[in-house]
């Protein structure tokens, strides 16, 4: 089923997005602020139990802390948020939650990520899996690209800049399994208007997919205000409405902003993903 084209749904009134706030250096879980799932799903019509497994990958680069010394102590965050979770974690409310940290001692590493994954876990309302990276562990972080068939060089004639399932079709002839990846999608946050900027990897089985309708598709996102997790599920369900693959996994790398990269992957399939850091990330 083609998703539906509605109005923005009702988000929760006490963000945080799109309004003037104080930093706050001291440890602060209240800041974290969830926005319920169903918000979107239920707008462009996903159906339960969910089309798609998957998972959202967070990598934090803002992360300090001091010890009971008082030494700044930093690490890189990474974390995996089921899409079964009541909440998606609100980025810009993420991002305050980890700068109270700043003038905070705790006693090490393990403690920091004992904290991080309770408080994200309540947030969500769900599991939440967290790892921190310290300094001498920063050789461990891979820069990787996504694999695939780059489709972005293709002579194509662009008119939508709003989201266009019709711009999606197959080919015909016999299935295939392919890979095929953009680094063009750009959507917008739907409380700020601010860019997001992504790379997609989308893996299918099927009848071919016309590879410059799936670009013009990609593209048509440009002026379009969804969180990033929910432009990803739209992606996934208008691709399934349209070509009738049999497998379909689409993964997601957005640039980072605030210190934070947010990467949805879906699939209906198994389909592993790494979360080597892109060169625009």
């Amino acid at each position: 089923m083609t998703t539906k084209q509605t109005a923005t749904p009702s988000l929760p009134a006490n963000l945080t997005l799109g309004q003037k706030v104080d930093y706050i250096e001291q440890y602060s879980p209240s800041l974290l602020q969830g926005v319920p799932r169903t918000l979107s799903r239920d707008q462009i019509g996903v159906s339960h139990p969910l089309p798609f497994d998957g998972i959202d990958i967070w990598n934090g680069y803002e992360l300090s802390w001091l010890n009971p010394k008082g030494k700044p102590q930093v690490a890189i965050l990474q974390c995996r948020v089921p899409i079964n979770s009541a909440n998606l974690i609100e980025s810009k409310s993420f991002k305050l939650y980890l700068n109270s940290f700043n003038q905070s001692v705790f006693s090490g590493k393990d403690e920091i990520t004992e904290v991080i994954t309770r408080d994200l876990s309540a947030c969500a309302e769900a599991p939440v899996e967290v790892q921190l990276f310290p300094a001498s562990a920063f050789s461990q972080l891979n820069l990787g690209e996504l694999s695939g068939t780059v489709i972005d060089d293709l002579d194509i004639e662009i008119h939508d800049y709003q989201p266009n399932p019709q711009l999606l079709k197959t080919t015909g002839g016999a299935a295939t399994s392919e890979t095929l990846v953009s680094h063009l999608l750009k959507s917008n946050c739907l409380i700020t208007s601010q860019p997001d900027w992504a790379s997609v990897q989308i893996h299918y089985e099927g009848e071919p997919i016309d590879h410059a309708g799936l670009l013009a598709y990609l593209i048509s996102f440009r002026r379009h205000n969804e969180f990033h997790e929910q432009c990803i599920e739209r992606i996934f369900c208008d691709v399934m409405a349209q070509c009738h693959p049999v497998k379909l996994a689409v993964y997601a790398r957005y640039t980072r902003r605030g210190g934070l990269d947010i990467n949805p992957m879906r699939s209906n399939c198994d389909f592993s993903v790494t979360n080597d850091r892109l060169a625009r990330q």
